[in-house]
C-alpha cells in the first residue's frame, strides 16, 4: 500500500480532473496507510524526506564545495625514466580518479616529442570522464547552466585540462632536462581565466612545490560561486582577479568590463575575461579561407588540424569552436590528441566513416592514419609581420601526397556562402595601422558573431512560432503541447525571412539550411530548444497555479478530487524546486500555503497521511 501511494507521487503533471485522478479505492488506502503511519513513526520521516531537496545549511558550504565550483582538481605531471610520464600528485587529497582517467591525464600532459618545446608552454586538452564518475560538491549546476550562454555551460562528461608545462636542462637529472606539467582540471571551459592562472601559480611551485600548491586551493575554496552577470573578485597569489562570468541576458556572447569598472578596480586587480581566445592570432594563417572553416564548424563536420606543437593546435581548435558562437559546438572536439588516447582507435578507424570531430594533433603518425579524412588543416608555425600572415592554401584531397610537407586547407568541399572581402580589407587596414591582436580579435569576433546570428535568428524565430500562446495555459489542465517541427514549413518560411534578404554576404544560404538540418549539429540545437520550451510551459503552467484561487475550485470537489490536485500540486513544488525553475520565493511559498490549506480541509486521516507534520 505504501508503495502504491509512492507510484501515486511520482505521477507525471496531468489535468487535474481528465486524467490520473484518484479512485475511491486509493482514497480508502490513503486511510489505511494513515493508522500505518501512525503505527510506525519512522515512516513519516522517510516520506517527509523524499519531498525535501537536499541543499547545504543556509550560509555554510560542503567541504571543498568552494574549490569544486570552479576546479574539479589540480595534478602534477612527472617523467620517470623507467615509466615515461607518471602523476606525481593529485591535490586536494579527496579527488577520486580511475587509473583510466589519470593515465589519459599523464600522456596528455606532455607534448609529444615531435614537438621539440622548451622552456615553458601552455596548452588545452579535453577528455572524456569515465563513466560512473562521483558528482562534484557543487549545489548550484542547474541555475549556473540556465543562467549562462550554452557555449559556457558546464561539460559534465569530460574534463577540460589547462597545461602549463616546463622542460628546461638541468644537469642534477639523469636525463639531462627538468620535465613537469602541472594541469587545471575542470569542467568549465574558462580557457583565458585558468590559463592566467597557470601563469600565476606554475612558475611559484616550480620552485616552492607542494607548500604553495596547498595554499592556492584553499585560497580557490573561499572563492564566490561562479555566477554569470556579476562581477567576481577572485583573489590569488596576491592578485585579485576581476571577472564576469557573461549571462544570457548579455547582447553578445563576450565578457567585457567596460571602461568605468576599470578605472575603479583597486590595484593590485587585474580584469579578465573568462573565456576569451585570441582569434587573430589564432586564425591569422586561415583568414582567407574563414568563410569555408565557419560552414565546417557549423555543420559539424570531420576535421583535423595538424600543427607544430600542442600550443597552436589547442588554440586553433578552441578558436574554431568559438567561430560560431553563440550556437553550441555539440559535437566532440579535441584540441590536442596523441596516439595514446582511449579513443585513438575509434577515430582512426577506416571501417567506417569518421566521426563528426575537430581534431588537434602534433604527431606525424597522423599524417598517414588520419589521410582518409574529408577535411584536413595543416600549419606551421605563425610569423607575424606588418602584413597579413603568409595564408594557407586550398589543395584538393587528391594532393595529400604534399601533405608530409606542405601546410594547406585539404578538402573537397565547396562553401554555400561567398567571401566576406570586406573583412579581410578592414583587418589589413588594422594591420597597416599597427593595431593590437586584441582589436584586430575583436573585428573578427564581431564579424562571425553577426555572422552566425544572421542564420541561427530565422530558425529561432520559427521555434518561437511552434510554442502555444499563453493564454491557453490554465491551472487546471495540462500545459498544451508544442507544435512538431515541419522541414518544410521553415524552408518556406526561408524563402521569404532568411538571411539573404539583408544579409550582405550573399550565396545559397537555403542549400546551407538544409545541409545543417540533416547535420548533427542541427540535432544537438534541437535538443537543447526542446528542453528550454518544455521548462517555459513548465515555468508559465506553475506561475499560473500560483496565481489561482484553489480554495474556490476545491468547494464542489470530492475528497478523491482533493487528494489527486494535492498529490499533483506537492510534485509541481518539488520539481520547481529541483530543477531551479524561475519562478520567485514569493509564489512558492504563497502555492505551499494552498496545499497545506486545501490539506486542512480534508478529514484528519487523510491530513496524516498527505502533511505529517
Amino acid at each position: 500500500m505504501l508503495q502504491n501511494r509512492g507510484i501515486r507521487e511520482q505521477e507525471g503533471v496531468e489535468s487535474w480532473k481528465e486524467k490520473g485522478c484518484c479512485t475511491p479505492d486509493q482514497v480508502l488506502t490513503f486511510r489505511e496507510q494513515s493508522r500505518m503511519l501512525r503505527a510506525v513513526p519512522v515512516l513519516e520521516g522517510r516520506q517527509e524526506e523524499a519531498m525535501e531537496v537536499p541543499v547545504s545549511p543556509s550560509g555554510s558550504r560542503l567541504p571543498w564545495e568552494g574549490f569544486s565550483a570552479w576546479l574539479d582538481g589540480i595534478c602534477v605531471v612527472t617523467f620517470d625514466l623507467e615509466i615515461g610520464q607518471a602523476m606525481e600528485l593529485v591535490y586536494p587529497q579527496n579527488v577520486k580518479l580511475t587509473e583510466k582517467e589519470k593515465t589519459s591525464i599523464c600522456y596528455l600532459s606532455f607534448p609529444d616529442s615531435y614537438s621539440g618545446c622548451l622552456g615553458d608552454t601552455q596548452f588545452t586538452f579535453r577528455m572524456r570522464r569515465s563513466a560512473g564518475q562521483r558528482l562534484c560538491p557543487f549545489q548550484e549546476n542547474e541555475k549556473y547552466n540556465r543562467e549562462t550562454p550554452v557555449t559556457l555551460q558546464r561539460d559534465g562528461a569530460h574534463f577540460y585540462g589547462y597545461v602549463y608545462f616546463r622542460q628546461v636542462r638541468d644537469s642534477s637529472v639523469k636525463r639531462g632536462y627538468f620535465q613537469k606539467s602541472l594541469v587545471l582540471l575542470s569542467s568549465l571551459p574558462y580557457t583565458n581565466l585558468f590559463h592566467t592562472i597557470l601563469q600565476l601559480i606554475a612558475p611559484e611551485y616550480f620552485n616552492k612545490l607542494d607548500p604553495c600548491l596547498e595554499a592556492v586551493c584553499n585560497q580557490i575554496d573561499r572563492w564566490p560561486l561562479p555566477e554569470p552577470g556579476v562581477l567576481l573578485s577572485l583573489p590569488i597569489m596576491g592578485l585579485v582577479l576581476q571577472v564576469r562570468i557573461p549571462s544570457r541576458s548579455d547582447l553578445m556572447d563576450t565578457n567585457v568590463i567596460n571602461e568605468h569598472q576599470e578605472d575603479h578596480l583597486e590595484p593590485p586587480s587585474h580584469s579578465l575575461i573568462v573565456h576569451d581566445v585570441d582569434l587573430f592570432r589564432s586564425l591569422q594563417s586561415v583568414l582567407m579561407n574563414l568563410q569555408m572553416l565557419w560552414e565546417l564548424v557549423l555543420l559539424g563536420e570531420p576535421l583535423v588540424v595538424m600543427a607544430p606543437s600542442p600550443t597552436i593546435s589547442s588554440e586553433i581548435v578552441l578558436a574554431l569552436i568559438s567561430c560560431i558562437s553563440p550556437f553550441k559546438f555539440s559535437s566532440d572536439f579535441r584540441p590536442y590528441f596523441t596516439i595514446h588516447d582511449n579513443e585513438f582507435k575509434e577515430y582512426t578507424t577506416r571501417t567506417q566513416a569518421p566521426p563528426s570531430l575537430l581534431l588537434g594533433v602534433t604527431n606525424p603518425f597522423f599524417i598517414k592514419t588520419l589521410q582518409h579524412w574529408p577535411h584536413i588543416l595543416r600549419v606551421g608555425e605563425p610569423r607575424m609581420s606588418g602584413d597579413l600572415p603568409k595564408q594557407v592554401k586550398l589543395k584538393k584531397t587528391a594532393k595529400l601526397k604534399t601533405l608530409d610537407t606542405k601546410a594547406g586547407m585539404y578538402t573537397s568541399y565547396k562553401p554555400f556562402l561567398h567571401k566576406d572581402k570586406t573583412l579581410i580589407k578592414q583587418l589589413m587596414k588594422g594591420l597597416q595601422k599597427k593595431l593590437p591582436s586584441s582589436t584586430l580579435s575583436s573585428i573578427l569576433r564581431k564579424h562571425l558573431f553577426e555572422l552566425t546570428q544572421s542564420f541561427i535568428l530565422p530558425l529561432e524565430r520559427y521555434m518561437g512560432s511552434l510554442m502555444p500562446h499563453h493564454s491557453s495555459i490554465t491551472a487546471w489542465k495540462n500545459p498544451p503541447q508544442v507544435r512538431p517541427f515541419q522541414q518544410e514549413e521553415l524552408m518556406k518560411m526561408l524563402e521569404h525571412t532568411g538571411p539573404q534578404i539583408n544579409s550582405p554576404i550573399k550565396g545559397d544560404w537555403v542549400g546551407l539550411y538544409r545541409r545543417f538540418l540533416k547535420s548533427p549539429h542541427f540535432d544537438g540545437w534541437y535538443r537543447q530548444k526542446q528542453r528550454e520550451m518544455r521548462e517555459r510551459l513548465e515555468t508559465a503552467h506553475l506561475k499560473v497555479i500560483c496565481e489561482a484561487n484553489i480554495s474556490a475550485w476545491i468547494k464542489n470537489k470530492s475528497e478523491v478530487e482533493i487528494v489527486d490536485l494535492v498529490l499533483k500540486l506537492k510534485d509541481k513544488l518539488q520539481r520547481a524546486y529541483r530543477q531551479q525553475l524561475p519562478v520567485s520565493a514569493a509564489s512558492l511559498a504563497r502555492l505551499k500555503h494552498h496545499i497545506d490549506a486545501v490539506i486542512c480541509s480534508l478529514p484528519e486521516d487523510l491530513q496524516s497521511i498527505l502533511h505529517p507534520h
